[in-house]
């Protein structure tokens, strides 16, 4: 509301300045004058909206943050994977000759082809515990004259189990899962501040931008009126009317515009450049800068301090990002002291055994044996499965350490990167209330601040006028007349810088509350 109001009162003077020089009185529209030379700018028009979008999407940063958001969620994955059941199967195929010396070998030479196989389930529960249920089968067929089973098909079916008494059991078994999960958090949090900061920080350089197109358009002005100024005072020097120092001075003061005015076109190359990095994208149709569009408001709400810091506090990504850190090495730290300890396992087995094969007779000294065992390979299965020939086994497993040095190293290792993350966060606490409590003196002065700083317009806008006057009365010098028009330049600058630096507090205030701060 001030912006627009006495940035026309402030050009005032300088749109009056050559006709009053001239000694005529015309009506000047300073607006008007004013948006005549920023349309005739050179730049590719930008909206705030679009540089932000265009920040989201080619901002390195931001895609860093979300490739380790991505790394993170796959970490997860992978640790969760731990806990699948796996699937295992495994066949060898052996084929020997042997020479035998034993009548019992039944052969003098002895043939024998082996096929063992495997297979079953395993798997890892959270609890800690390891399970695997197999099955194995060993064909074996041979020349030997004794063999009542040939091809003899021997089965064994197996459920082993191990349980982890010490060493943190569900702590210990997840510990990596635990971590990484945490971790995601944390990864994802930095993201969602990341994407926020790259809109605050275009947001914070359109501002520039904008403020810097004032001031150009300022400084164009001002050398036009310089022009002016030197043309009128050469006619009056030249006439007699004035000394030739007046004329000096306003040669000056045109060099100096003509000087100013190249470096405002050096800052808004610079500001759109800074753009241009931040966002992504250049210029379109072979210009060499941006053209701001937008204008910055300028009624933000002033919250009380508590709520802003209680409010940053609780919704600040980089916060939460930073307890998930706490967390995450928590969970290690936590886990290495249950396994610092000895190790105390229950093992313990359930198995049935099968036997089965093409039955043969075997002539033994006169006499014609026969097996009664016989059957086929399905058989054989079904006797390990039905544990027709059961076995079972249990024990206990200890393994203790000799001077715990490698466990307890490990845990006082991870102890103390959990006090490191605690104190980063609170470092993390006490510089973002240090942020907050400098953003929000700028917020709550801001209406001052421009208030004083369109006084100070309007004021520098009668000093001029007044010159202006006393000057064509030749009650005032060329020299105080440069002066004014410097301090008016000066004053009109100080009142963009106070638009611009209130819009950049209330943006920064945004982002150091992830958003919770609002104005629309």
């Amino acid at each position: 509301m001030y912006k627009l109001s006495h940035l026309r009162i402030a050009l005032l003077a300088v749109f009056c300045l050559p006709a009053l020089l001239a000694g005529q009185s015309r009506t000047v529209n300073p607006d008007s004058a004013l948006q005549k030379i920023l349309a005739e700018m050179n730049g590719t028009k930008l909206t705030l909206a679009e540089a932000q979008k265009a920040g989201q999407e080619n901002s390195p940063a931001v895609r860093q943050a979300e490739a380790l958001y991505q790394a993170a969620s796959g970490a997860v994955r992978r640790e969760k994977g731990y806990f699948d059941p796996a699937f295992f199967f495994n066949i060898n195929y052996e084929d020997t000759h042997a020479p035998t010396a034993s009548f019992f070998s039944g052969a003098p030479i002895l043939f024998t082809k082996q096929t063992t196989s495997q297979t079953g389930l395993q798997m890892h529960l959270p609890t800690g515990t390891q399970l695997q249920a197999s099955l194995n089968v060993v064909k074996l067929q041979t020349n030997s004259a004794f063999a009542f089973l040939n091809p003899q098909y021997t089965t064994f079916g197996n459920l082993s189990l191990r349980q982890p008494l010490l060493g943190g059991l569900w702590v210990s078994a997840r510990k990596e899962l635990t971590r990484t999960e945490h971790e995601k958090d944390a990864a994802k949090a930095r993201y969602q501040q990341e994407v926020l900061a790259i809109n605050t920080e275009v947001e914070r350089a359109y501002w520039d931008l904008y403020a810097a197109e004032r001031n150009y358009a300022v400084r164009k002005l001002l050398k036009q009126q310089g022009e002016a100024f030197v043309h009128d005072t050469k006619l009056r020097a030249d006439a007699g009317i004035i000394g030739p120092n007046q004329l000096a001075n306003a040669q000056t003061f045109l060099a100096e515009q003509n000087l100013l005015l190249i470096n405002e076109q050096e800052s808004l190359a610079t500001l759109s450049d800074r753009l241009y990095v931040l966002a992504g994208i250049r210029p379109q149709n072979n210009s060499t800068r941006f053209i701001a569009v937008d204008e910055p408001g300028g009624d933000f709400p002033v919250l009380p301090l508590d709520e802003l810091l209680e409010s940053a506090v609780k919704n600040n990504s980089d916060l939460q990002a930073a307890k998930a850190d706490i967390a995450a090495r928590q969970a290690s730290a936590k886990a290495a002291g249950w396994e610092a300890l000895p190790s105390v396992d229950i093992v313990g087995s359930l198995g049935g055994n099968g036997l089965a094969g093409m039955a043969h007779d075997v002539i033994f000294s006169g006499d014609t044996l026969r097996t009664s065992r016989a059957g086929d390979l399905n058989d054989a299965i079904n006797q390990s499965l039905k544990r027709d020939f059961k076995n079972w086994t249990v024990g206990v497993e200890v393994n203790v350490p000799i001077g715990f040095r490698s466990g307890r190293g490990e845990r006082q290792r991870l102890q103390a990167e959990v006090v490191i993350a605690e104190q980063n966060y609170i470092e993390q606490i006490r510089n973002l209330e240090q942020a907050i409590n400098a953003v929000h003196r700028e917020l709550a002065n801001s209406k001052q601040r421009i208030e004083a700083a369109s006084a100070e317009v309007a004021a520098a806008q009668e000093q001029v006028q007044i010159g202006l006057v006393e000057f064509h009365n030749g009650r005032s010098t060329a020299f105080e007349l440069v002066r004014l028009s410097a301090d008016f330049a000066l004053a009109q600058q100080r009142y963009s810088e106070a638009l611009v630096k209130t819009a950049k507090a209330a943006v920064t205030l945004r982002e150091l509350t992830s958003g919770e701060y609002s104005w629309n």
